[in-house]
C-alpha cells in the first residue's frame, strides 16, 4: 500500500472515531507539550544570560583583568572567598607593562568603580555607581551616547571634570531639564555633564542605567580607586575571537612575573571572559535540558501504551476488513505497513498538537512572569520525530498481530 494512501486511511479513521482518537493522542500530546514548555524556558533563560546579561556586562571578544571575578554564578565556598580577599591589588604602576605586552590592534581601558553620593540642583542626593575610565572604554563596550558626546582622549590627558551619565541618573537629577552643560556633583567635586548614554535596560530587576562615567584621572578617581594607586579592572578587547586567548596568555605571563609567582603557584588574579562567566550556567543548562527531556518521556511512555491498546482494539474490530484485504491479494507486509503508518500518524498528530500547546504555554509564561522563553526550532523537530518514533514502536505488536491473521478465519469473524 502506498504511504500516502495509508496516511489517508489513518486520517479517515481519526475522523470516524473522534473520541477514541482524542484519547489516543492525549498521552503523546501531554508529553510533547511539557517537553516544549520546559525546553522553551531553558532556551529563553540561556538567550537571556548570553545576550541580555553577560552581553551587556562584558564586551565582545574581550577579557577583564581583576583582582577577583566581577561576575560569578553559583555558590562560592568560604575558602575560595577568603583566598580571593587575600589577593594583592592590581596597581597603576603595573598597567604600563600589561598594556605593552598586548599586540597591535588590541584595545584597552583602565577602570575604577565604586558608589558615591551624587547631588544636583534639580534632584535629591543619591548613591550612584561611579566609573573612572580611559577613553577607549566607550569603543570597547560599544556604549553609544544619544545626546552630547562621549569622553575623548583629550579629556583623559587633561583629567577633565566632565561626565557621561546613564538614563536613570538623567531622570533623577535632571527631571524635565536638559542636563548637557549642567553641573553634577560627585561628593564635593563639581562636574559638567557632556553626554547621555543610551538606555541599557535591566537584569533580574536591577537597572543598568544608574551610572556616571568620568575620565580616569579626574578628581573622583580617589573615590573609585581604593586602595589608593590600585585599579579595579583592565578591560582588553582583541581584534577578533581568535586573539582573545593569546591576549589572555600575554597578560597572564606579565602579571605572574610582576607578582613573582612560581610555576606551581596558581594565579592570584582573575582573567574573566564571557565564556568563563557562563561556565556555571552552561553546566546547569545541560542538567535542565536532560531533565526537560527525561520527565516528559514518562508521558510519552504512557502515550505509547495507550496507542498500543487502542491499535489492538482496532485490529480486533477490523478483523473482517483485514480478511477481505488478504483475500484480495494484500500481502503480510501491506497489512503490517498499514497499521504501522496508522499508529505513527496518530502519534505524530498528537505530537503536533503538543508542540502547539507547549508553544502556547511558553508564550503565556513569558507574558505573565519575568521568565523569558524561546521556542527552539530543534525542540520542535525533535518532538515531532519523537512522536513518530513512539507511534511506530507502539504499533509494531498490533500491526504484527494483524498481519498474521488467517484470511479465512478473519472473514468468518464477521
Amino acid at each position: 500500500m502506498p504511504i500516502f494512501e495509508a496516511v489517508r486511511l489513518a486520517l479517515q479513521q481519526i475522523r470516524v472515531q473522534k473520541l477514541k482518537s482524542f484519547f489516543t493522542l492525549l498521552g503523546v500530546m501531554i508529553g510533547v507539550m511539557f517537553l516544549i514548555a520546559v525546553v522553551s524556558v531553558v532556551e529563553g533563560m540561556s538567550r537571556y544570560m548570553e545576550k541580555d546579561l553577560i552581553g551587556k556586562i562584558m564586551a565582545v571578544n574581550s577579557f577583564e583583568l581583576r583582582r577577583r571575578p566581577d561576575f560569578e554564578m553559583g555558590d562560592v565556598d568560604r575558602q575560595t572567598a577568603e583566598a580571593w580577599s587575600r589577593r594583592p591589588p592590581i596597581f597603576e604602576r603595573d598597567t604600563a607593562a600589561i598594556i605593552n605586552a598586548l599586540s597591535p590592534g588590541f584595545r584597552h581601558a583602565i577602570v575604577g568603580q565604586d558608589n558615591a553620593t551624587v547631588t544636583s540642583k534639580y534632584g535629591r542626593p543619591r548613591q550612584v555607581e561611579i566609573r573612572n575610565v580611559t577613553h577607549q572604554y566607550f569603543d570597547i563596550k560599544n556604549l553609544q551616547v544619544v545626546r552630547g558626546r562621549p569622553l575623548t582622549e583629550l579629556d583623559d590627558k587633561l583629567n577633565a571634570p566632565v561626565v557621561v551619565i546613564g538614563k536613570d541618573v538623567h531622570d533623577h537629577f535632571f527631571p524635565n531639564v536638559d542636563p548637557i552643560g549642567r553641573e553634577l556633583r560627585i561628593g564635593p567635586i563639581p562636574y559638567t555633564v557632556v553626554g547621555i548614554a543610551e538606555k541599557q535596560g535591566s537584569t533580574f530587576g536591577l537597572s543598568l542605567d544608574k551610572f556616571i562615567i568620568a575620565p580616569y584621572g579626574s578628581p573622583a578617581k580617589r573615590l573609585a580607586n581604593r586602595p589608593a594607586g590600585s585599579v579595579d579592572a583592565i578591560i582588553v578587547q582583541a581584534p577578533n575571537a581568535m586573539g582573545v586567548i593569546g591576549g589572555e596568555e600575554a597578560v597572564r605571563q606579565v602579571l605572574r612575573a610582576l607578582h613573582r609567582l612560581r610555576p606551581n603557584q596558581p594565579d592570584d588574579f582573575s582573567l574573566q571572559t564571557p565564556e568563563s562567566s557562563l561556565a556555571f550556567w552552561n553546566k546547569i543548562k545541560g542538567y535542565l535540558v536532560v531533565a526537560g527531556v527525561a520527565l516528559p518521556a514518562i508521558g510519552l511512555v504512557v502515550g505509547a501504551i495507550v496507542i498500543m491498546n487502542i491499535m489492538l482494539v482496532a485490529v480486533a474490530e477490523r478483523t473482517y476488513e483485514i480478511g477481505i484485504r488478504k483475500a484480495l491479494g494484500a500481502k503480510r507486509r501491506d497489512i503490517l505497513a498499514q497499521f504501522l503508518i496508522e499508529s505513527a500518524t496518530l502519534s505524530t498528530l498528537g505530537a503536533a498538537f503538543g508542540v502547539a500547546a507547549g508553544a502556547g504555554i511558553a508564550f503565556a509564561i513569558s507574558a505573565a512572569t519575568p521568565l523569558p522563553t524561546h521556542v527552539a526550532a530543534w525542540s520542535v523537530v525533535v518532538s515531532v520525530l519523537l512522536g513518530t518514533v513512539v507511534g511506530i514502536v507502539a504499533g509494531v505488536y498490533p500491526a504484527s498481530r494483524a498481519s498474521r491473521l488467517d484470511p479465512i478465519a478473519a472473514m468468518r469473524n464477521e
